[in-house]
């Protein structure tokens, strides 16, 4: 027997506000770039600093390397992506930052909101990602939501 429409989650596209209400405060998103081998995604931490994120990753690792350039104050075209998805009455929402990522200088740090790797070991690298492009969208019912 076919499931019932009306019973089925309904999708919307959430404006940029209501994205970055969304991912502020969250903790674990992944950067996505491309390594110099292909497109390759990382889990970080991250803070939500006005309409960017901050996350850090360690000198000697593959995000630096390939994010870092020579030029200073330069940017690395880059994507940040945070969901929340409930499997078992799936609905959920899932949002999407595109822009670009910069070193930040030791005087930058300290203008940022704070953040706080949870892997142990050397995390002295810090990176910015201005959201130029903000979307997401939300899978929910309409007696409840996952926010």
């Amino acid at each position: 027997m076919a499931a019932n429409s009306s019973d089925r989650p309904v999708l919307e596209e959430l404006d940029r506000a209501e994205c970055l209400r969304l991912i502020t405060g969250g903790v674990i998103g992944r950067v996505a770039f491309d390594d110099g081998e292909g497109p390759t995604v990382i889990p970080v931490n991250y803070a939500v600093d006005g309409d960017a994120v901050i996350f850090r990753t360690s000198t000697s690792g593959r995000m630096n390397r390939s994010l870092l350039t020579s030029v200073v104050g330069g940017e690395v075209r880059a994507a940040f992506q945070v969901d929340r998805i409930d499997e078992t009455d799936h609905v959920g929402w899932s949002v999407l930052l595109r822009g670009g990522a910069h070193h930040l200088s030791e005087e930058e740090r300290g203008r940022v909101a704070p953040v706080r790797p949870w892997p142990g070991g050397d995390r002295g690298e810090w990176f910015r990602l201005a959201a130029r492009e903000v979307s997401g969208r939300r899978l929910s019912r309409a007696s409840r939501a996952v926010g």
